[in-house]
């Protein structure tokens, strides 16, 4: 269970990782394609708020890789609760705010791997 939850914690942070990469450095090119909701010509006047958004989505997956790298296993359980429950907090105000998609695919994914490192 230990293993699994270190697997689903790794998955959640690479998943923001490569949120980080769309945002950050691809945003007028891979973003068109990820994010088709949008106006196609909305890409380019928002490179900034989106990289923004992408540096967020870095903090978040540095403190899950942080919560797997830590020995002492009472502060790897609390670092990964926090970003977990972090990314689940973004993860249910982006299905409010933008589309109920952002939680299919950011905040459960995150819920999954809480309930395993409770469990754990």
């Amino acid at each position: 269970m230990i293993m699994a939850s270190k697997i689903l914690i790794a998955l959640v942070a690479i998943e923001h990782l490569y949120i980080l990469y769309i945002e950050m450095f691809a945003w007028e090119t891979k973003g068109k394609a990820t994010f088709k909701t949008l106006s196609p010509d909305l890409f380019k006047p928002t490179k900034a708020l989106a990289a923004n958004q992408g540096l967020y989505n870095g903090f978040l997956a540095a403190g899950l890789i942080w919560s797997l790298l830590i020995e002492n296993k009472e502060w790897s359980f609390n670092i990964a609760v926090f970003f977990l429950v972090c990314v689940i907090v973004a993860g249910v105000y982006g299905a409010i705010t933008a589309s109920k998609n952002i939680f299919i695919k950011q905040g459960l994914p995150a819920l999954i791997a809480l309930l395993f490192v409770i469990l754990s």
